[in-house]
């Protein structure tokens, strides 16, 4: 593809997100919806302005990365080992209770097959990080409970997404004991290896040179896309690798410093992502499927947070806790769409099943959003 195909596409994506995002504004209405919305409008399943998102998709890939990365440069190793013990037992129960409720959905009411629907409840167990994360703000996410309580849990879930998705693309070698177990065992060589580097290189070059901002700036970019490819190249996540760079830079002086030059470039990433998330729906195929996918949407943010918000009283948590992160959670993940292409990649789903997998997850996001904004102090 031509570098003016390149320009044209991101003139599309960014003029109308910021036209679209003026009016939404004006409305008091959330800018995600916008980015979302403006992506439907041009993209594939609207006015076709652009024949294929790919590209852009991949691009915005970084923005999940570079959010990831700043989540771990606010958090010390042993909070997060102590959070992870906590809540891991929360996220299985209600992973399982969400997924059970998909199924039995997708099995009875969306008329899929035993496959298909198993694969639709999997894919709605998760909540998304992107959109929880996003809309806290972040004194909330950096110094309070709340915000600890929730990367936890989000982090825990992107585990168990990161093997389903293993499974589903026949990466699992037959034995998911096996699996589970080298995954671990390539995180903990991974952690390993980047504390020392950050011990033995990182830490001194940034007290040597800290007074260059760019170079802090360049070299701790570098640092999180070395591990992100790291990671992949061992089978784990770009994420699970940005994540542990952040963690094992955040004890450098600098870290903060660095975390606020970042936001701007991880915002342009993101608006990226929510343009691929609304340009990847076409709403032109079965009604009554379509139908069914928007009513399942609806009903699952609502049936997570009360899920939720029973599990947090199980767990002792406050009243406050138990109300603000059982709604913040409600949604469905990026996860979920990455499930959908990998079941439609693996011939486990059709067409129309994988896009209701995707037009449910949207319209968590957007009544997730909604509700957010409307109820709690949120970034936007």
């Amino acid at each position: 593809m031509g570098v003016e195909n390149i320009i044209f596409e991101l003139a599309v994506v960014i003029v109308g997100a910021a036209v679209l995002g003026t009016l939404f504004l004006y409305a008091k209405q959330p800018i995600i919806i916008a980015y979302i919305a403006i992506g439907i409008i041009v993209g594939p399943g609207g006015l076709g302005l652009m024949g294929s998102t790919e590209h852009i998709e991949h691009i915005s890939h970084l923005g999940i990365i570079l959010l990831l990365f700043l989540i771990g440069l606010n958090l010390q190793p042993e909070k997060l080992i102590k959070l992870f013990r906590r809540v891991t037992l929360l996220v299985l129960a209600t992973s399982a209770i969400f997924m059970i409720v998909s199924f039995v959905f997708a099995l009875f009411i969306l008329r899929f097959t035993a496959i298909p629907a198993l694969i639709f409840g999997v894919a709605m167990m998760f909540s998304s990080t992107v959109v929880g994360l996003k809309l806290i703000p972040t004194t909330t996410l950096h110094h309070k409970h709340k915000g600890e309580i929730m990367t936890s849990i989000l982090l825990v879930q992107d585990v168990l997404a990161i093997l389903v998705i293993l499974f589903l693309s026949g990466e699992q070698g037959g034995n998911p004991l096996l699996t589970f177990s080298l995954l671990i065992a390539k995180f903990a060589a991974l952690s390993l290896a980047a504390f020392a580097g950050v011990r033995f290189v990182m830490s001194p070059l940034l007290m040597k040179f800290d007074v260059v901002q760019e170079y802090a700036f360049l070299t701790t970019l570098a640092w999180c896309l070395l591990w992100a490819e790291l990671a992949h190249m061992l089978g784990l996540s770009y994420e699970m690798g940005a994540f542990l760079a952040g963690i094992s830079i955040a004890s450098c002086r600098v870290a903060m410093a660095i975390a606020e030059h970042l936001k701007p470039l991880r915002e342009f990433f993101l608006i990226l992502f929510f343009f691929a998330i609304g340009s990847k729906i076409d709403l032109r195929f079965n009604p009554l499927l379509l139908a069914g996918a928007v009513a399942f949407g609806i009903f699952i943010v609502f049936f997570k947070s009360m899920i939720f918000r029973i599990a947090f009283r199980k767990s002792s948590e406050s009243a406050e806790v138990q109300n603000e992160i059982s709604i913040r959670l409600a949604q469905a993940s990026e996860f979920s769409l990455l499930v959908a292409f990998t079941g439609a990649s693996a011939g486990l789903l059709t067409h129309d099943s994988a896009m209701a997998i995707q037009i449910a997850t949207v319209v968590t996001f957007s009544i997730s959003t909604y509700w957010v904004v409307r109820k709690y102090t949120t970034p936007i």
